[in-house]
């Protein structure tokens, strides 16, 4: 079972994919009672986002590459020559698998073992109210919660030809005197990168005493990797709950 659960379907046709679905399902439910137990304040919209960010592939990948699960994957040849064993999707699915065959092999208690012992350090160094949130709304209700006006987004520039454009967009923050800029590989990703800028300059701000006259303050943010990633990591978890 243990080898089934680390075989890709690229290596033959006895492959995790049936245990990965089974895995998935077991690791939402323990995921949830986790947060559930933990978190008596959360709502249920909270908790969702929580264990949807918990759950996505990103925190899959980061922790099967904690157990070293590619030194373990059984793949076929092809990918082997592309480097499968380093790719996050199969590396979170495996992870799923294996929760899977742990379950069918021991029980459901000692898969929910295994599950704590993965979260609970996680779930120690994190906080609940801001993780699985984008910078536009950690944004947006920080200003909120100093009863300060939304911020404003344009676009500055386009760079680069079609299939491959940067955006430059500039973030407002008029009553703190902030012009912040973000790029990123389209605009929703060039305005989290000004947003995650904007962010640190408010706080910063407000950390000092208003001073009269005060010029505003610009920065740019070269984030072209990082904002594209922002994107691509939203879909993966926008995936993962479709799965559930």
């Amino acid at each position: 079972m243990l080898q089934q659960a680390l075989t890709h379907r690229s290596h033959s046709s006895l492959h995790n994919e049936r245990l990965e679905f089974l895995g998935d399902s077991i690791l939402n439910c323990v995921v949830a009672s986790i947060l559930y137990e933990r978190y008596n304040s959360l709502d249920e919209g909270d908790l969702s986002r929580v264990r949807a960010n918990l759950v996505k592939q990103q925190s899959l990948f980061e922790i099967a590459q904690k157990l070293e699960l590619s030194q373990f994957l059984r793949l076929g040849e092809g990918e082997l020559k592309s480097g499968g064993f380093r790719r996050p999707s199969i590396l979170a699915d495996t992870l799923e698998a294996l929760l899977g065959a742990i379950y069918l092999d021991g029980s459901f208690d000692q898969a929910a073992a295994v599950i704590r012992a993965f979260y609970i350090p996680i779930l120690d160094s994190v906080d609940p109210q801001t993780l699985g949130k984008d910078a536009k709304t950690l944004l947006q209700e920080f200003l909120q919660s100093k009863k300060i006006s939304l911020p404003l987004y344009n676009v500055v520039a386009t760079h680069g030809a079609a299939h491959s454009q940067e955006f430059e967009i500039e973030c407002l923050v008029p009553k703190l005197g902030i012009q912040v800029f973000g790029r990123g590989g389209s605009r929703r990703a060039g305005e989290q990168a000004a947003a995650k800028l904007a962010l640190e300059v408010a706080e910063e701000a407000l950390k000092k005493a208003p001073s009269a006259g005060r010029k505003p303050r610009q920065r740019s943010a070269q984030l072209k990797l990082a904002g594209i990633a922002t994107v691509q990591g939203e879909a993966a978890a926008d995936k993962k709950l479709a799965k559930q």
